[in-house]
């Protein structure tokens, strides 16, 4: 049997097998597997030398039972609408998990954002944020950061949108510049929430995180700062990978450092001290903790059973193909599922939607605080469930997540 890549097909599965052990009910779990709104986009932009380029985006509403769509935009060379799609359901199993009053969303422009300048990005993101601002509010549906989206994207995103409605509206995209309602810890909230989930798992097991060495597949936003928790943890970092190639040093990388050479250079490629390396060899590296924190489906069948890390905590989305999932377990692999380990992210948008609501600024330390405290509660309600039904991690936390989705739209009823 041909291992399934797509990830639209891998989230209903996983839905089928929760909607299954949950027994659902038929409608409900029918009216779960399909987005409620998916909208397809062809942007004409203007590019530099003055010839027009038309690039194709998409924004996917999964659910909305239990409040306003949240969830990021990605520009990426290889993004589709079965990619949004998938990425929305997971949003909404993700904000369910951590108990945030959302639904799930996601968007996706298909470009090579390393290609363009940083005018041509502005333009296109205008222009795609003019496309749909129908859908997007916030009230109704609140974009975010993803890959190769960041906070300058956001302030664009929220200048475009304020333009339209003709008064300022920070509330309507999360990920904002400080100056302009972002929250403090945002940039970093979703590595820390992956740290904080790997933590948890090392307590839980017994493990003393100086003891421990780790690797990081995907050094972006999200692989870095997980890096950088990691060592300060005291998590000995020994390698790194991202698109370029990778690099390794057996007694440990200084993972701040590594972050400014990336910034100064793009890749995690030459790093002074360190000796070149593959995805391929990291995956199947002996250490005791594998972040991915990249693109989807990087863990599959073919590489799973040459994994030897105790704990894997997802950092990317939907990392992990079904086949793989089995084959960890099998191994007795201490799996943090994506729906949990990187939901520090969408938390902390959370916060900030809130304080630009109410016009309130959190200082650095109960960001931090809170954010620990929701992540480390969803944490143990997953491990919760698992030990309960005798389940995998990301079985319970389907299981926690879904039901709680399906209770909700079955008390808001059908209409008409």
């Amino acid at each position: 049997m041909k291992e399934e890549l797509n990830p639209r097909i891998v989230a209903q599965r996983q839905l089928d097998r929760a909607a299954e052990m949950l027994d659902m009910d038929p409608g409900m779990h029918a009216r779960l597997r399909e987005p409620k709104t998916v909208i397809r986009v062809a942007i004409p932009v203007r590019m530099d030398d003055g010839r027009v380029e038309v690039f194709h985006g998409w924004r996917s509403q999964h659910n909305s039972y239990r409040g306003p769509c949240k969830g990021g935009i990605r520009y990426h060379k290889d993004v589709d609408e079965d990619d949004v799609v998938a990425l929305s359901m997971w949003m909404t199993w993700k904000c369910a998990l951590v108990n945030l009053p959302y639904g799930g969303a996601k968007g996706g422009v298909r470009c090579n954002p390393p290609e363009m300048s940083q005018d041509e990005l502005e333009r296109l993101t205008r222009r795609f944020t003019f496309m749909i601002s129908p859908i997007i509010g916030p009230e109704e549906d609140i974009p975010a950061p993803d890959v190769f989206t960041n906070q300058q994207t956001m302030a664009w995103m929220m200048d475009t949108y304020s333009i339209l409605k003709g008064y300022t509206i920070p509330g309507v995209v999360t990920g904002k510049p400080l100056d302009l309602g972002g929250s403090e810890g945002r940039v970093e909230a979703t590595g820390r929430g992956c740290v904080i989930t790997i933590h948890e798992a090392l307590k839980e097991l017994g493990i003393d995180p100086s003891t421990t060495t780790a690797a990081v597949q995907g050094y972006g936003n999200v692989g870095s700062n997980a890096a950088m928790f990691l060592q300060d943890l005291g998590v000995k970092v020994v390698a790194a990978t991202d698109v370029y190639g990778g690099v390794v040093n057996l007694d440990g990388v200084d993972t701040h450092k590594l972050a400014r050479h990336v910034s100064e250079t793009g890749s995690v490629v030459k790093f002074p001290g360190t000796k070149p390396f593959t995805n391929e060899e990291l995956f199947a590296l002996d250490v005791d903790i594998l972040v991915p924190a990249a693109m989807g489906s990087v863990i599959t069948s073919k590489n799973a059973g040459a994994i030897k890390a105790k704990i894997i905590g997802e950092g990317a989305n939907g990392p992990t193909t079904p086949e793989a999932d089995v084959i960890l377990r099998e191994k007795g692999i201490f799996v943090i599922p994506d729906v949990l380990a990187n939901a520090g992210g969408v938390t902390v948008s959370y916060f900030e939607w809130v304080q630009d609501l109410y016009h309130l600024h959190w200082d650095l330390r109960r960001v931090n605080q809170e954010l620990e405290r929701m992540m480390v509660s969803a944490y143990g309600d997953v491990r919760d469930m698992a030990k309960e039904k005798d389940v995998d991690n990301r079985t319970a936390a389907y299981l926690l997540a879904v039901s709680r989705v399906a209770r909700a739209g079955t008390e808001r009823g059908l209409f008409p």
